[in-house]
């Protein structure tokens, strides 16, 4: 029999995502995880103000033999645009980095290159090369697996690791941040990206033999345990940050364009998210995104649930990017209708790192793994 129906009481989250947990009050776990993770690193007035002040020194005085203080990726959305403009403003020398997948939208490019001319900041583009990523993509689209980006998050990882070995950067600003996306795990059907077995494997059924030597798959050190002697910070969550002041600031500054949806600054993205996901697992990855800006303050939960009405992409546009993505990857509309209506498949259909990942994690214990995470990161 099938498990009832639910809607959190408290933001947008819904059963669609099986993980879910409700209380007696009908709140989710997503909710509670937000509210322990906002509590424990989250924005603190006066507090979080200080750890800025000391973090940007820290980070002066040990890059003050280098190039840069740090690297910033930018996609060309609200969070990276902002940390740059932040990053600017307090003084820091950045290495800016933009990852070209092949799927940039005409309002990302514009975005990006407005902010760094006016910031007087040189752009470093990392362009994939685009039979490769083809090639891997395609094999994604064919898996039937949940999450099909993959084959972009990973190559924004590796990309961003190996400009920050090649510039010789000790801390890279991670635009991630517990404001608008503390409630905002994975859909919990949906595998890392971090994976290079799992991604291999994929390619391994469905690619056509070509040749992947020009992606950069991450190592499994790295995969997991980032770069020696690199930080990542959080900047955003030392500032009191908002969506909605972001794009504010950002629209006023640089005359930024909003591109319709968190992620949509990707073709593939706005289209997987949209269509994809819901189509084929009946999951809005909206009700995630919404739920955070509802528990951070910037709408209701009844304009959340408003906006879940609409379709999260205008039907003409879905027609497009589908046509547009069918056509560069080499696959029919017929034979992509019937991936779309056929079962799911799981992500232990294929060869991965987690299996490895959860037995090191249980030998050593998830405190220990966090430490030594943390040590590696900060090393000198």
């Amino acid at each position: 029999m099938a498990e009832k129906y639910q809607v959190c009481t408290r933001c947008v989250m819904d059963t669609t995502d099986p993980e879910l947990t409700f209380d007696e009050h009908g709140v989710c776990s997503r909710c509670r995880h937000y509210d322990q993770v906002r509590a424990l690193r989250g924005y603190r007035k006066g507090v979080s103000e200080q750890e800025l002040e000391r973090t940007i020194a820290v980070m002066k005085e040990n890059s003050r033999d280098l190039p840069y203080d740090c690297l910033v990726g930018l996609s060309g959305g609200v969070d990276s645009a902002y940390m740059l403009y932040l990053a600017h403003k307090l003084g820091l020398r950045i290495l800016a980095v933009h990852v070209d997948s092949g799927w940039n939208t005409p309002v990302a490019e514009r975005n990006i290159q407005r902010m760094c001319e006016k910031l007087n900041i040189e752009l470093h583009v990392w362009k994939m090369d685009w039979p490769t990523m083809k090639e891997l993509q395609r094999a994604y689209m064919l898996s039937g697996v949940a999450n099909l980006d993959v084959p972009q998050d990973h190559l924004f990882c590796s990309a961003v690791f190996a400009m920050a070995r090649k510039f010789g950067v000790k801390y890279i600003l991670n635009g991630s941040n517990i404001a608008t996306e503390g409630a905002s795990a994975p859909f919990s059907q949906q595998h890392t990206y971090r994976d290079t077995w799992h991604m291999k494997s994929i390619y391994k059924k469905h690619g056509r033999g070509y040749s992947l030597e020009k992606y950069p798959f991450l190592s499994l050190r790295d995969s997991w345990l980032g770069i020696k002697g690199v930080t990542k910070i959080n900047l955003l969550d030392m500032v009191d940050y908002s969506k909605k002041g972001a794009m504010e600031v950002l629209s006023r500054e640089f005359g930024w364009e909003y591109y319709g949806g968190k992620h949509f600054e990707s073709v593939f993205t706005r289209y997987f998210q949209s269509t994809y996901q819901p189509a084929k697992f009946h999951f809005d990855k909206r009700r995630s995104h919404l739920s955070c800006l509802v528990l951070n303050g910037e709408m209701t939960r009844e304009e959340a649930l408003e906006e879940l009405k609409q379709p999260a992409c205008p039907p003409e546009q879905v027609e497009a990017d589908e046509k547009d993505i069918l056509d560069r990857l080499e696959l029919s509309r017929e034979e992509w209708h019937k991936i779309l209506a056929a079962p799911p498949t799981p992500d232990d259909a294929y060869f991965s790192q987690q299996k490895l990942f959860n037995l090191v994690q249980k030998t050593i214990g998830r405190e220990r793994l966090d430490k030594l995470k943390k040590k590696i990161y900060t090393a000198k």
